[in-house]
Formats: structure tokens, sequence, C-alpha cells
């Protein structure tokens, strides 16, 4: 990535829609992601900014030379009435992978859960989605039998909770 400038995570603005929704789609569907029972069929996937307004909620794109990479966020867990968010809508094109960009996002997201008093951070993902397994792990995620509330992601098989 030769004449790069920094990397910056930073809040979503409304500006960012278009541009994310792009995206969080292509890299969805380089994974072979379902387009039913998943992320890729959220209705919010079009309008990111106001979805994430709501209290106790936020979501972070990553930005390098005016060009969004990526991002994630958190949200109450939907249909739940434990004091659990969600990380969510995590995915990063290729060159944003495999350079720490994982963590941190992960960090900043935890670090508003906590600001936000959450107790947990749950997470959805796909079987094949085995390098960001790896990273929740690191992170200190630990693999549940059975999904949390109700998110309407029927196709993801992967379920994983963080304590705060």
């Amino acid at each position: 990535m030769e004449g790069k400038l920094e990397w910056v995570i930073r809040e979503i603005d409304e500006f960012d829609n278009k541009e994310l929704k792009t995206v969080l789609s292509s890299v969805m569907i380089e994974f072979g992601v379902p387009k039913k029972g998943t992320a890729l069929s959220d209705p919010e996937l079009k309008e990111m900014s106001k979805a994430y307004k709501d209290y106790r909620s936020t979501y972070f794109v990553i930005e390098n030379d005016n060009k969004i990479f990526g991002g994630a966020g958190i949200s109450q867990l939907k249909n739940s009435k434990e004091n659990i968010c969600e990380l969510q809508k995590m995915y990063f094109l290729k060159d944003a992978r495999g350079i720490g960009l994982g963590k941190k996002m992960i960090k900043k997201c935890i670090s508003k859960a906590v600001k936000y008093k959450y107790d947990m951070c749950y997470i959805e993902t796909m079987n094949n989605m085995k390098s960001a397994q790896m990273l929740y792990l690191s992170q200190g995620f630990k693999y549940l039998d059975k999904p949390l509330g109700n998110t309407g992601h029927t196709s993801c098989p992967v379920w994983m909770l963080k304590k705060i």
C-alpha cells in the first residue's frame, strides 16, 4: 500500500453510508455470506449512520487516504433483555486485514461498551471466517453452544461472547 496515508478509525458520518454499504457488501460476498439470514440482508446497511445513532450504540469506520476500508460497531443485542451489546458488521477490505486494525477496532468498540456500561459483548460470524474467529478468541471472546437474543441472522452458525 505504497503512497498511503495513515489508517484512521473514526465514528461514522452520514456521508459514509453509500461507500460503507459497498465495502461491507463486497466483503460479505467475497466470503460467501448468504443473502438471507445475515447482515447482508439487514435494512440498516443502506443508512448505517442512522442505525447507530441510538442510545448506547456506535459505529466506527476505517479510513485511509479518504477511502473507507471497513468498519465495526456495537449496539444493544436485539431481542434480549440482558445487558449485552453485539459487535456488529465488522468487515474489512483485503488491504486492511492482517495488519492489526481488527484488534484496534475491537478495543475501540469494547472501550465504548465499557463506557455504555454493558456487561458482555456478543458476536455472530460464519464458519469460514477463521481469521476473524482467531482474532475474537485472542481478544477474550469464547465460543457459545447457541445464539443469544434474536438478531435475525439465522444463517450465522458461530456465536461468541466476551465478559467486559
